[in-house]
């Protein structure tokens, strides 16, 4: 090889190492993976009071402590969810509830205000969600009345595959600690209402049915729902 050869090797290597580098947006784009999983996204409602629980609110040991701006946990879920609560068939164990009353609660209208709540009878009372088929649920939100602080009693979330809850339920969330429900002893705590709902990670449960259980709050015996919201796709 001549010298002369070598020298324009010698500048072309040179000019290379000298080339300012791609900037990142030109740079190869990387595809996210079919099955890669995405944070949750949730849209919350504004804050309806602002202030501390009123004194003399009962409470019991396993509440936990009132912070209404802590955010959720970070949830992270399949691509391409949907919220399965619109349209789907809605039914409760109250008897003094209207269809119309009863579509409220997945009308998307989560606010705070006494026009968006929901009022079931007092004592053990249920609302059920027929999602007309089975699917993969993987995160419910419940929004109880949040006009003011309180606390929900017996709060508890079971799946199912038939609409009678006898056979195949799973239970998602329980904080009915003393079985007072009489649908086993629960584990999860007792928790303030506000603007923040309660998020329940289901983990791709498959069925049909979800069923929401309460036994009034720390402000009256009444069950009140603003909305309910289920996170999922059809079961494979």
């Amino acid at each position: 090889m001549t010298l002369a050869l070598l020298g324009g090797l010698a500048i072309v290597v040179a000019n290379l190492l000298l080339a300012p580098a791609l900037p990142a947006a030109d740079a190869p784009k990387v595809q996210p993976a079919a099955g890669e999983l995405v944070p949750l996204m949730l849209d919350l409602p504004r804050a309806a009071f602002i202030g501390t629980p009123p004194e003399g609110l009962k409470t019991n040991s396993y509440t936990e402590p009132y912070d209404p701006d802590k955010p959720h946990p970070q949830l992270m879920v399949p691509r391409g969810l949907k919220n399965l609560a619109p349209g789907s068939k809605l039914t409760c164990s109250a008897t003094n509830i209207t269809a119309e009353a009863l579509a409220k609660l997945t009308d998307d209208d989560k606010d705070g205000s006494s026009d968006s709540i929901t009022i079931l009878s007092r004592g053990k009372q249920w609302v059920q969600l027929d999602l007309d088929s089975s699917h993969e649920i993987y995160a419910i939100m419940i929004w109880h009345a949040h006009d003011m602080p309180k606390v929900y009693h017996d709060v508890i979330v079971q799946v199912a595959d038939a609409p009678e809850f006898k056979q195949q339920v799973r239970t998602l969330f329980n904080n009915d600690q003393d079985n007072s429900f009489g649908l086993g002893v629960g584990t999860d705590r007792e928790y303030f209402e506000t603007h923040q709902g309660r998020l329940i990670n289901a983990g791709g449960v498959k069925a049909r049915y979800i069923r929401f259980c309460s036994k009034g709050s720390t402000q009256s015996a009444l069950n009140e729902y603003t909305e309910l919201e289920v996170f999922g796709r059809p079961a494979k």
